[in-house]
């Protein structure tokens, strides 16, 4: 049986400020109705395989699970990393999970953050390489290069093992401008996909050869792994204490058992803004624009806006993304240094760079609309059926006004509902809870006053998520 993998561990720092921590790049539409995740997921239709096997970062488990329910998307597992340790362990967890259910269970080892445009193309390289995936062979998918890439690595074809798989003959570093040239006139070399395809018994029998203390580590944080309502938890000490290392320097570099399948399917990694005007439909002017935007004299630009009206005039390759507490203005041809605007910001312990202003719950999701010296004003959204934690305060107040929906509200010992246009008052200590009984989302606006208003004064006494 074939077990997608799809990996969820990344946070985009690049495509900052509208991928970060708390929701990076993978949770998020770029370039689509869906997200990166959801279209990964979708693009899977067209192959006979099991639901997916999902490896992703513990603080991301409920998007995760929302966003593979929104598309109507099973899952075979969704397997919670305690923290990142790279590629490699985590392809174990899943091969490992993959046995239990078919000693001859197949990996398609997928990155969630991945786009393809040709996903058709992408069917077929993986069913040229089911065969000599049976046969042992671990293969990595190598992206038929487009242009002389400085910023992917390459790996080197070698002899056709059978038909659509070659020999992998080699890995090599980022080039310079001037090898990458000599690459593409090759004709045998490709950017390295980081896709795999692979049988879980054969990739495990190398990662114990190659890394027998990471082999050893992952089987046992497999064999102590702890159930928590959809999701499974690996033993945390065990996977913590395994080495961390990608599957290409743990094991491909090493195996004498490697293929390559060439892939031609408008593949990006979509790892910069550049990417996004490279993948995007341009208009007369070679601009690519999302959102509310209005353009003039402006060409060859990428242009985003999330929460208002975002307007150019006389630029030529720009990249301009606004979002309601940031804005990014950069040359199209110089977006790297992103990540460096990041670790500054980091630094300084700036919320722009690990969350949104929007922040996203299991049970919904909050916006700060306004933040002043001693009170704050939320939007609070509460999907249908869904109940925050019994908790409660030592630091503020709460007024609630619900403007759209039900709402069940816990005040002490008192329990009732609020409709659209009434409101209640939280006394600051008061035990409290909010939940949503209702078929629509219930939003409400909540004044907090006090003299902190931070997140972590909370006390929660019962909470159906488990935190």
């Amino acid at each position: 049986m074939l077990f997608p993998v799809i990996l969820s561990g990344g946070v985009g720092s690049r495509l900052w400020p509208v991928s970060r921590e708390g929701r990076p790049k993978q949770f998020l539409p770029l370039g689509g109705t869906h997200s990166m995740l959801q279209e990964t997921s979708q693009r899977l239709d067209g192959l006979e395989a099991a639901p997916p096997i999902v490896v992703c970062n513990e603080a991301h488990r409920f998007l995760v699970a929302e966003q593979l329910r929104e598309i109507n998307s099973a899952a075979t597992a969704l397997i919670l990393e305690p923290a990142g340790r790279n590629t490699a362990p985590a392809i174990a967890l899943a091969a490992i999970k993959a046995l239990d259910s078919d000693p001859d269970a197949i990996l398609l080892v997928l990155p969630a953050d991945h786009h393809i445009g040709v996903p058709s193309a992408f069917v077929t390289a993986v069913q040229h390489g089911l065969a000599a995936a049976n046969d042992g062979y671990l293969i990595t998918f190598g992206v038929v290069p487009s242009a002389p890439e400085t910023g992917y690595g390459y790996i080197r074809g070698g002899a056709e093992l059978s038909p659509g798989v070659l020999e992998l003959a080699e890995f090599v570093e980022k080039p310079d401008a001037t090898t990458a040239g000599g690459y593409l006139d090759a004709g045998n070399f490709y950017w390295n996909s980081g896709m795999f395809l692979l049988r879980a018994q054969s990739y495990l029998d190398a990662v114990l050869q190659y890394q027998p203390e990471m082999h050893r580590q992952c089987c046992a944080a497999m064999a102590c792994a702890s159930r928590d309502l959809d999701f499974l938890r690996p033993d945390k000490d065990s996977f913590l204490a395994c080495p961390s290392d990608s599957i290409d320097y743990a094991v491909m570099e090493h195996t004498e058992r490697g293929g390559i399948v060439p892939l031609d399917c408008g593949w990006s990694d979509i790892g910069a803004w550049s990417a996004l005007w490279e993948v995007g439909t341009p208009d007369t002017s070679g601009n690519v624009v999302e959102g509310d935007v209005l353009t003039h004299e402006t060409t060859n630009s990428y242009v985003r806006s999330e929460s208002r009206l975002v307007t150019t005039t006389g630029v030529d390759n720009l990249v301009v993304v606004e979002t309601a507490d940031a804005i990014l203005v950069a040359d199209r041809r110089n977006v790297q240094g992103v990540k460096d605007i990041v670790s500054t910001l980091k630094k300084a312990d700036r919320s722009e760079a690990t969350v949104h202003q929007r922040v996203f719950r299991p049970w919904g999701s909050y916006e700060s609309l306004v933040v002043a010296e001693g009170f704050q004003v939320k939007r609070i959204i509460v999907q249908p059926g869904q109940t925050l934690s019994l908790q409660k305060h030592f630091h503020r107040a709460e007024h609630w006004i619900v403007v759209k929906g039900t709402a069940e509200v816990t005040r002490g010992e008192d329990v009732f509902s609020l409709a659209e246009d009434q409101s209640t008052y939280i006394p600051l200590g008061t035990v409290h809870r909010l939940a949503n009984p209702g078929k629509i989302p219930l939003e409400l606006i909540e004044v907090q006053s006090g003299s902190y208003l931070g997140e972590d004064d909370i006390v929660r006494f019962e909470d159906v998520y488990g935190r």
